[in-house]
């Protein structure tokens, strides 16, 4: 039994490829040149003859829109899995990726999977397996395996923020009367309380008086008056009118 590290990778592998040389892989992208023993990796080597002709297995885990969710190896013959995309270039010299066997690679939006690859591993012998990794398939005698684990979903920062605001002000509501307006203000995206918080807003008792009494009140110079005294005063029988009309 090989085993390889226990603890899962932060980030899942968002891409797969194939390179001539370990020299040759792209910015990011980590190259499966050894198998766990120590032995060459190469994916294109003959078992009787050394060929000049190198292949090599790469990955990368930078964070993106996507990732990978699913790999396999299947015979070159086979009818391409569905969903899946066959790696038939390399990804440095755009040439023939593997013989006899094909890598092929399911990808799918990161925000709508629940579990990726996050490591591949290659062992020079297919009775060995690693510890919480799975066979994919087998490749000049080499076994392929990947281990599977959760997708986190990341929140964007615009995201946080709008719910902290929207958590802001419900946690203030609690604290509202429905005996008064809402005189809270909003600073600095919070809202805070001011001086006028707690203090009872209600019409003066004197308002709901007998309006007979409310006569005697002057209001800047006005005396208010009932209907029957307006009435009383102003009063008029327009008699003079009549005496001319007949």
């Amino acid at each position: 039994m090989s085993e390889v590290s226990s603890q899962l990778p932060a980030e899942p592998i968002s891409a797969v490829g194939v390179i001539t040389s370990i020299n040759k892989a792209p910015d990011g992208y980590y190259v499966v040149a050894q198998t766990t023993d120590g032995s060459d990796a190469d994916l294109w080597k003959d078992g009787l003859f050394k060929s000049k002709v190198t292949r090599y297995l790469c990955f990368t885990r930078k964070a993106g829109p996507d990732v990978v969710v699913d790999v396999k190896v299947i015979d070159i013959k086979d009818a391409l899995p569905e969903g899946f995309t066959p790696v038939e270039e390399t990804m440095d010299t755009k040439e023939a990726a593997m013989r006899k066997r094909r890598l092929c690679v399911k990808i799918s939006p990161r925000a709508a999977a629940e579990t990726a690859v996050y490591d591949i591993q290659i062992i020079a012998k297919s009775k060995y397996h690693l510890v919480n990794y799975t066979c994919i398939g087998e490749i000049n005698n080499m076994g392929m395996w990947y281990r599977i684990g959760d997708v986190p979903q990341h929140q964007s920062s615009q995201e946080t923020s709008s719910t902290d605001n929207t958590a802001a002000p419900l946690n203030t509501a609690s604290r509202r009367t429905t005996s008064r307006p809402d005189y809270e203000h909003q600073s600095s995206g919070n809202y805070t309380l001011t001086a006028l918080d707690d203090v009872p807003f209600v019409v003066s008792q004197k308002f709901f008086e007998n309006p007979k009494e409310m006569q005697q009140v002057n209001l800047m110079g006005i005396t208010i008056k009932s209907l029957a005294e307006i009435e009383e005063e102003f009063h008029y029988n327009f008699s003079t009118e009549r005496s001319i009309a007949v």
